[in-house]
């Protein structure tokens, strides 16, 4: 019988195995020296949704896992000196830091007022603004890309440039029928490199255009391409309080976060000190 048959023999017999409890005696699916691999060990991998043939791979493939596995445990017995394999205190570490850090991340999504304010934001911007420098330009823009074929271009040139609500409501309108872009970013601070990569044209001074233009339009063999500089910031200044919030808002979690840790371990440290649950000597 070769290989996928015997492998489709286990998973029957695994099936009804746990249909019927009494099943005495469990025979392994296979061996490396004296190491056994059991079908309830591969209890999980197997529900109700899997089909015959996956069935068949995944436990093929979880017994050559095993075997490789085991056979490299051994070669690491023969071949590593008794320091080498001296790693009781490592596991020790690793369960105790792993424990520690599971306990910590419960008590955190407990416990932790991850609520951070616009005050809170604001203060923290206006102390530490130095620390929030641009390394690049930034817009706030509307971009435009329509085809050559659409009708109304003039209209679309007006429209844009406008403030009125009415011409801005009749550039959407046909932006959503005729455009193969229309985006405002969702009025978001964008980097203006971004943008440039849209558009076929090259503006070398970046800070001198967009301190003296708001508007850039261009064209190629399909397309035209308009685009409304809304506002600006550039490089080297400090960024709008808009576009640093949400680093301004990570920081201070992680701040509340360190606090928050810091007075748990004082606080397990001081309970147990306090009933004299560990001694110094």
């Amino acid at each position: 019988m070769n290989f996928k048959g015997t492998l489709l023999i286990v998973i029957l017999i695994f099936a009804l195995s746990c249909k019927n409890k009494s099943v005495v005696e469990e025979k392994p699916l296979a061996r490396v020296h004296n190491k056994f691999l059991y079908k309830s060990e591969m209890k999980s991998l197997f529900n109700s949704t899997i089909s015959k043939e996956d069935s068949i791979v995944v436990a093929r493939n979880y017994i050559n896992d095993w075997i490789k596995k085991q056979l490299l445990v051994q070669k690491a017995e023969l071949n590593l000196n008794e320091e080498s394999k001296d790693i009781e205190k490592q596991i020790e570490d690793y369960r105790s830091s792993l424990l520690i850090f599971k306990y910590k991340q419960e008590l955190i999504k407990q416990k932790l007022d991850t609520v951070i304010t616009s005050e809170e934001i604001e203060n923290y911007y206006n102390e530490y603004s130095g620390n929030f420098i641009l390394n690049f330009n930034i817009v706030k823009a509307l971009y435009l890309k329509i085809s050559k074929e659409a009708p109304g271009i003039d209209k679309i040139k007006r429209w844009y440039k406008s403030t009125d609500a009415e011409d801005l409501s009749r550039l959407e309108d046909y932006c959503y029928q005729y455009a193969t872009k229309y985006d405002d970013f969702n009025n978001s601070w964008i980097p203006f490199n971004n943008l440039l990569i849209e558009i076929p044209t090259n503006i070398g001074d970046q800070e001198r255009y967009l301190k003296y233009n708001t508007y850039i339009e261009t064209e190629d063999d399909l397309y035209y391409y308009f685009v409304k500089i809304n506002e600006f910031s550039l490089k080297s200044t400090i960024q709008p309080l808009e576009y640093a919030k949400s680093k301004i808002k990570s920081i201070l979690l992680n701040k509340r976060k360190f606090t928050f840790l810091e007075e748990l371990e004082n606080s397990v440290y001081n309970d147990a000190l306090n009933h004299n649950e560990f001694v110094i000597y």
